[in-house]
């Protein structure tokens, strides 16, 4: 573990790759081009699963203090409210969501980030990369054009969507630009009459208007704008949007940032290639309808973190890897198709379209059920890795989650400084006795199961990974060799 892991990008993504690595015990360093982090708001969003996997790395505390709770989230057309859909029904002990600017979430990432003694290398570019089998040769240029040759272990691209990482390892950014065009102002807002805590969309048939509160009196504002060519609005613009597709009674003013953009809807194929990975922007780029770009990103980081930590300490086969992309992936096309779908819904231009879709949406979100599972989809906790190569079992016959669903085991007060993973079982010999066999992959304790018939066993991020009936400790044992160098310990490709 001599040779570092080198994470290019200091934005939330790589901010808590570097600290869930260092957490681990690997060597790494994270670099950014930039002086300083960004002063705009940006993503505003955290769900649930991601203030769970924060949680479990130690620092979700500060983060729950700092931004506001949001309880639920509604649509409405004029003055008349179309849905409501409330957040205190989700299974989660974080039932909310947290709205935070992005440059307090890097805040206080960085701040996490220095309790590992490790501090983001700025005005420090990648400029270019060798991918080769033991290590990855990588050459930085410093503040006063100053050059460094960096043998990494391993190279992890979250340089955004104009990521210098992918374009260098020629990996293709499949997908579309759509051709609507959306403003934004991040200002104070007086006269909304919504709960100062909740984000608010308001449908017009000239387009929709939303509101996304930052803190108290100030909101992220964001409005289609039509296919005319982009250009950045000023506040009589965006007051004039207000005034046609919100409520009426609402004054905008003291902007702090006023921008326009396009939406893209992106993804590569592969997340990785040799020693060299990517996450977050770098690999998937998508609609920010439903809010959940910073969330897959960092939940990218969660994902690689942990494997990446064991391959290291020569605890799990480097095959482990392999498993990232393709669970990664499975989720970045499902938030691609979902955000995709929610900003056409929102996008709709005839008018008989937008009667029949708010007729609609106000049928189906009446029904309690309904709304409970867009709140869990909004969420996060229904994400899972279904598909994952490393599933073992079957929870057939059990009350409990299947392989790759996700399972609550343990609480951040419990969080470790080595992944592990947890066996959920009736507490027995043989329970005990599995545990002394893999002491290097498990943690010391037999953790309650969700049905006493079964056994669970659980992966570091909280998924998991397989599931058999009482008695049925070969499959386990089948699990957790498959984790382990026992398998494979053949060449990384």
């Amino acid at each position: 573990m001599s040779k570092p892991v080198l994470v290019t990008g200091a934005g939330p993504v790589g901010l808590i790759m570097a600290a869930e690595l260092a957490r681990y015990g690997v060597p790494v360093r994270v670099i950014d081009k930039t002086p300083a982090r960004a002063s705009q708001s940006r993503a505003l969003a955290i769900w649930p699963r991601t203030l769970e996997l924060l949680d479990a790395a130690g620092c979700a505390d500060a983060f729950v203090a700092a931004g506001l709770h949001a309880k639920a989230v509604s649509i409405h057309v004029g003055n008349r409210t179309l849905a409501r859909i409330p957040f205190g029904t989700i299974a989660s002990s974080f039932n909310y969501l947290l709205m935070i600017p992005q440059s307090e979430t890097e805040r206080l990432l960085e701040d996490h980030l220095r309790t590992f003694g490790i501090t983001v290398e700025r005005e420090t570019e990648l400029r270019d990369f060798v991918n080769r089998d033991a290590d990855v040769s990588c050459t930085l240029m410093h503040a006063g054009d100053r050059s460094e040759t960096l043998e990494a272990g391993w190279l992890i691209g979250c340089d955004g969507a104009h990521s210098l990482v992918r374009s260098r390892l020629g990996l293709t950014f499949g997908g579309d630009t759509l051709p609507i065009g959306f403003v934004l102002a991040d200002v104070h807002v007086t006269g909304l009459a919504i709960p100062p805590d909740e984000p608010a969309i308001f449908w017009h048939p000239d387009g929709a208007v939303m509101f996304f509160p930052i803190s108290r009196d100030r909101y992220r504002i964001i409005a289609d704008s039509g296919s005319a060519p982009l250009h950045e609005p000023d506040i009589e613009k965006m007051q004039t949007i207000v005034d046609q597709r919100g409520p009426g009674g609402i004054i905008l003013s003291n902007p702090v940032w006023l921008s326009d953009f396009r939406v893209n809807e992106r993804m590569v194929r592969d997340y990785r290639k040799g020693r060299v990975f990517l996450a977050g922007d770098a690999a998937h780029i998508h609609s920010p309808a439903g809010g959940q770009g910073m969330n897959t990103g960092m939940q990218d980081a969660f994902n690689l973190a942990w494997k990446l930590a064991l391959v290291e300490r020569q605890e799990a086969a480097p095959s482990l890897l392999d498993s990232y992309s393709i669970e990664r992936s499975c989720v970045a096309r499902q938030i691609l198709s979902d955000s995709g779908r929610m900003t056409g819904v929102v996008l709709l231009r005839s008018h008989l379209a937008q009667k029949v879709r708010n007729l609609i949406v106000k049928r189906i979100f009446s029904i309690p059920v309904i709304r409970r599972a867009m709140a869990d989809r909004l969420s996060g906790i229904m994400i899972d890795y279904r598909d994952s190569p490393l599933n073992v079992g079957s929870a057939r016959g059990l009350r409990g989650p299947r392989p790759g669903q996700r399972l609550i085991t343990r609480q951040g007060s419990e969080r470790g400084y080595i992944p592990r993973f947890v066996l959920a079982a009736k507490d027995s010999r043989d329970a005990r006795a599995m545990i002394a066999r893999h002491s290097f992959l498990l943690m010391p304790v037999v953790y309650p199961p969700p049905d006493e018939n079964g056994i669970w066993l659980v992966r570091p991020d909280g998924y998991v990974v397989a599931v058999a009936k009482s008695g049925n400790w070969p499959l386990i044992e089948m699990a957790l060799n498959g984790i382990t160098l026992k398998i494979s310990t053949g060449m990384i490709n």
